[in-house]
């Protein structure tokens, strides 16, 4: 799933400057992040109208990254869009600018950062697997994405600097240079880490669309 956070409220106060807001949500992904459900969206809206912010309306779309249900979604909110200076987004990039190409007349906010892609491992707690970077490598380190969930993307060993199996950049965070050690050396499996990796092929994520073929 998409991981988001709210931008600070401060930040979201001053682009709006006062304007008229009308709100969007996303069922799926901002919805389990608890940052742009329909709880998250009536407690923005009681927020922005207690700092004398008017708020047309709101909707969470299903999901907001669905260009075509969005525009059917949307079309019962067309008098609310209407009255609103800016539309606020809590949603992922994505979805952020599938709302954007809808509506091209207003002003459109992102109410979230969108961090990574990542699993949950309990109740608001999220933890980074991938960086859609469009090159998969985990063949080579037992299934593991270094470049992902090594916060300096390291792709030939650690860094030197982790301690104790613990990363030097955050002390909470498994080191996955030595979950891949670790479990290379239980399955005798350790020669494949002699082999020098090439620099990623970036340009694989320049990628920006694929049609998939239909499968009957």
């Amino acid at each position: 799933m998409i991981i988001t956070r709210q931008k600070p409220l401060p930040k979201l106060l001053a682009h709006i400057d006062g304007k008229s807001v009308f709100l969007v949500g996303c069922s799926e992904c901002a919805t389990l992040c608890h940052t742009g459900g329909e709880q998250e969206l009536l407690q923005m809206k009681k927020t922005l109208e207690n700092n004398k912010i008017v708020v047309t309306g709101w909707i969470v779309l299903d999901p907001a990254c669905h260009l075509q249900n969005d525009r059917r979604l949307l079309k019962h909110h067309t008098k609310a869009l209407e009255e609103a200076d800016v539309v606020l987004v809590f949603a992922c990039g994505n979805g952020t600018q599938t709302v954007a190409e809808l509506i091209d007349t207003k002003e459109v906010i992102p109410g979230n950062d969108t961090l990574f892609l990542g699993e949950i491992q309990r109740a608001h707690i999220f933890e980074k697997r991938c960086t859609l970077c469009g090159d998969c490598i985990q063949d080579l380190f037992d299934g593991l994405c270094p470049i992902s969930r090594c916060p300096k993307s390291m792709l030939n060993g650690p860094c030197g600097g982790s301690v104790g199996g613990k990363c030097e950049i955050a002390k909470d965070l498994d080191c996955i240079w030595d979950i891949i050690y670790r479990r290379l050396r239980e399955k005798g499996q350790l020669d494949r880490l002699k082999h020098i990796q090439e620099p990623k092929h970036w340009s694989a994520s320049l990628e920006t669309r694929r049609v998939l073929p239909h499968v009957p």
